[in-house]
């Protein structure tokens, strides 16, 4: 997979666009007024972009060193300072960090790493922190075929339920959960309607 993305971001294009992901923006907006915010399969970091200019202290990372390039070049544009780091996340040196939360915008894992990642991310987030979650729904599968470039997995075990994210993070209190249709107008790769599941939750234990 790492080969599979760094050919991805290998272009002048961001390919899911400079803006953040809007329900990204919304969960910030509203609910993470400060602090420290860990963005896992961050890409060409839009999301993180955004974060560190809303004033919140972001630590990035993603397998692609080609993704790191692009996103320490959009936080140049934008004149600010991210922390990315590259490699698998059990790999990372985060064990000891506590975050404020953690926010996972169409970070799809197989099924053989899910849970565990989910896991581990969830041990990184403080009491009272936060999980963000937007993904695609497994019934994303039927409109992978009319909308061509609205992107996601096409391996229905990489797609997600809203009781895999429930069970998965079942140490979170649900802010918001849902699942349904919604328009995507990210770069040139997620193009067009798209079902995806949509949870915020606070960490209570």
């Amino acid at each position: 997979m790492k080969e599979f993305w760094d050919n991805k971001y290998s272009t002048n294009e961001y390919v899911y666009g400079e803006e953040p992901n809007e329900y990204f923006k919304y969960a910030i907006d509203a609910f993470l007024p400060a602090g420290r915010l860990l963005l896992p399969a961050e890409g060409e970091g839009r999301n993180a972009v955004y974060a560190v200019k809303k004033g919140l202290e972001v630590v990035a990372f993603d397998q692609s060193k080609e993704g790191k390039k692009k996103a320490l070049k959009l936080a140049d544009k934008a004149g600010v300072k991210i922390d990315y780091r590259v490699g698998e996340l059990p790999d990372l040196p985060l064990e000891g960090e506590i975050f404020t939360a953690a926010a996972l915008i169409y970070a799809h894992f197989t099924p053989q790493l899910r849970l565990e990642y989910h896991r581990l991310i969830g041990k990184l987030i403080k009491p009272e922190g936060l999980i963000i979650v937007e993904g695609f729904s497994q019934q994303h599968i039927e409109y992978q075929e009319k909308y061509p470039n609205i992107g996601g997995p096409r391996n229905i075990g990489m797609l997600y339920t809203l009781e895999m994210i429930r069970s998965d993070f079942d140490d979170f209190e649900p802010i918001e959960s849902s699942e349904g249709e919604v328009e995507l107008s990210e770069g040139s790769s997620h193009i067009g309607t798209g079902n995806v599941i949509r949870f915020i939750g606070r960490k209570v234990k």
